[in-house]
């Protein structure tokens, strides 16, 4: 797999990692201008990790679903062009808010991932969605968003198992979270995150 243009493997501590370059969020690791990107504490992050082809080549447009205090969207926007930043809570958008002071191409939006008519006036379309929500009703989360991506555009999701239901195993959630997934979308790939995130299944789709 190709790392996007943006994100390399840097050494940090005698230990070979992903890094972005950037300013650091939350006392990462950092080698000069660059700053590691752990696994662990992002699906995305597991993702390149695991070799997963997301279709990101760096410089896209994205709108992240579920950017919490942003540790995540924060790396995307070191290799993204324009980057919509969606978050639900208001905790959390504060210390994203303290991310985006260092990057002027991230643009937080204190919105429901779930409405995006409450934010369709202010994001243009998109290359990609990156979707990390923990809600029921993942699926049409991500076909609702459909709307902001161009033609060739990737969705690029972490469906979180216990978010649907706990009570079912995790493969028959993603089973049917794929099912309706393909009423919108074409799935590319798909891989489960152990063992960097328990009971998460990632994909990479495209619009129909």
């Amino acid at each position: 797999m190709t790392l996007p243009e943006g994100v390399e493997r840097r050494e940090f501590g005698g230990e070979t990692g992903l890094a972005t370059r950037g300013e650091p969020v939350s006392g990462e690791a950092t080698d000069g201008e660059w700053r590691r990107w752990d696994p662990g504490r992002s699906k995305l992050g597991a993702m390149f990790e695991e070799g997963l082809e997301t279709g990101l080549a760096g410089g896209e447009t994205v709108l992240y679903l579920g950017a919490a205090s942003g540790t995540t969207v924060s790396h995307v926007a070191d290799f993204a062009g324009p980057t919509y930043a969606v978050e639900f809570a208001p905790r959390p958008m504060r210390d994203l808010l303290d991310a985006v002071a260092s990057r002027p191409n991230l643009f937080p939006l204190l919105k429901d991932a779930r409405k995006p008519g409450e934010y369709a006036h202010v994001v243009e379309p998109v290359d990609a969605v990156v979707q990390d929500v923990a809600t029921r009703g993942q699926a049409r989360v991500a076909l609702e968003n459909s709307r902001f991506l161009v033609d060739d555009g990737r969705l690029v999701a972490a469906i979180k198992a216990r978010s649907e239901d706990v009570t079912r195993t995790p493969s028959d959630v993603f089973d049917d979270v794929l099912g309706e997934l393909r009423e919108g979308y074409e799935i590319l790939e798909t891989m489960r995150l152990e063992p960097y995130h328990d009971d998460h299944l990632a994909l990479v789709a495209r619009p129909r």
